[in-house]
């Protein structure tokens, strides 16, 4: 069987519904510390690279968003930035914080698995179909009762009109 390598296609005008996880698929993610950190660059991130938030929701062990960019050519940077800065910050804060977390076996790990997946959305009806899918991942993982009481996640935005601490694009 012959390998292929994965393509991502980005496309001017094309929103880009992103999905990555933490290595073997670990909870990094379950404090409110490590979420905020991914939420912070992931407005970093977009601001220097003249990106847009669409929405986005961070889980437990994956993250998702949905973005855009002016140009084409800048969400393999965007990426491998925001998955970068955030790798860094989020073990300095395990080795302080939480150092029972990331023993020394696991401090040379990866923080998130080498790649993602990346889905080209081309009209608005997919687009309300992943910011649902996205809303709902902490209802559905039983996380919340409803999608406007997690706090890493766009749902605010769009359900109750409150800051996420990223910019949501208008849809």
């Amino acid at each position: 069987m012959c390998s292929r390598k994965r393509q991502v296609f980005d496309e001017n005008g094309h929103v880009h519904f992103v999905t990555f996880s933490c290595y073997k698929r670990r909870r990094i993610l379950d404090t409110r510390k490590a979420c905020e950190i991914v939420v912070s660059f992931l407005s970093s991130q977009l601001q220097l690279n003249e990106g847009q938030c669409l929405g986005f929701v961070v889980m437990p062990d994956h993250v998702h968003a949905a973005v855009w960019f002016d140009e084409p050519g800048k969400l393999s940077r965007f990426m491998q930035q925001w998955k970068r800065r955030t790798s860094l910050e989020i073990k300095q804060y395990l080795r302080k914080e939480r150092p029972n977390y990331l023993p020394d076996t696991r401090a040379s790990q990866p923080m998130w698995q080498p790649r993602y997946y990346d889905f080209n959305i081309r009209s608005e009806s997919k687009l309300n179909e992943k910011l649902t899918y996205m809303h709902m991942n902490p209802v559905k993982a039983g996380l919340v009762g409803a999608p406007e009481e997690y706090p890493f996640s766009s749902a605010r935005h769009y359900l109750l009109d409150e800051p996420v601490g990223v910019d949501i694009a208008s849809v």
